[in-house]
């Protein structure tokens, strides 16, 4: 660990911070949305722990995700569109607080929330094996196929857990209309899936042999 991993890491921590609760707190027109408050407690109290795992642990995969950037265009677009969709998914949940069209019940956002937390969990474990995991589609040096765990299960464990944790964010926020702008994940990262494959099938030894064993993509006997 070095100062300069820790300040860039807590730098980023703090302005992801800011940036969501501006996105909430702003369209609300109040902070009283304890929906809200739990959202970001459940979304950042793990990341600032995984943060500082990480940062003890392994350094380097660390200052991998925080620099990381996409060189292909296609997923430079994906990027793009992922971002506008959770501007819009806060905003609206935010506007739907201070409008109040239509709030889900407390019971559905305890349970978006029981869910979040699995998914999660589900993507520590995800990092915990597969050291070459990465925020970009690319082949790194000397890397191998990962076919054990949750990689024996689906080809990419990682993205079924942020579908959990995706479509479940927006329940924990008590918006219906944030749910649904929330589906256009699926196409968006089906169109990532489809690119990152195309890489791997092309620069990865042994991976095709992998898709033969491991049918499915996201979801075991469905996708």
């Amino acid at each position: 660990m070095t100062p300069k991993l820790f300040f860039q890491a807590l730098t980023k921590f703090v302005i992801g911070l800011l940036l969501i609760g501006l996105l909430l707190f702003l369209p609300a027109g109040t902070f009283d949305f304890w929906q809200a408050w739990l959202f970001i407690g459940v979304l950042f109290v793990p990341m600032f722990i995984a943060g500082i795992v990480l940062m003890i642990r392994q350094p380097e995969l660390l200052r991998k995700r925080l620099d990381a950037k996409e060189q292909q265009q296609e997923q430079k677009w994906v990027v793009a569109l992922s971002g506008l969709m959770f501007i819009a998914v806060f905003v609206v949940a935010g506007l739907n607080r201070r409008f109040g069209w239509y709030m889900l019940p407390d019971w559905a956002v305890y349970i978006a929330t029981a869910i979040f937390l699995v998914a999660y969990a589900m993507y520590a474990e995800v990092m915990r094996e597969n050291v070459w995991l990465s925020r970009t589609v690319e082949v790194q040096e000397n890397q191998q196929v990962v076919s054990t765990g949750l990689y024996g299960i689906v080809r990419h464990p990682m993205y079924a857990a942020t579908l959990l944790l995706f479509l479940s964010m927006p329940l924990v926020l008590a918006s219906a209309w944030s749910f649904v702008i929330m589906l256009i994940y699926i196409p968006i990262i089906a169109l990532r899936i489809r690119n990152e494959e195309q890489v791997l099938e092309r620069e990865l030894k042994g991976y095709t042999e992998y898709k033969q064993r491991v049918r499915y993509k996201v979801i075991p006997f469905i996708w």
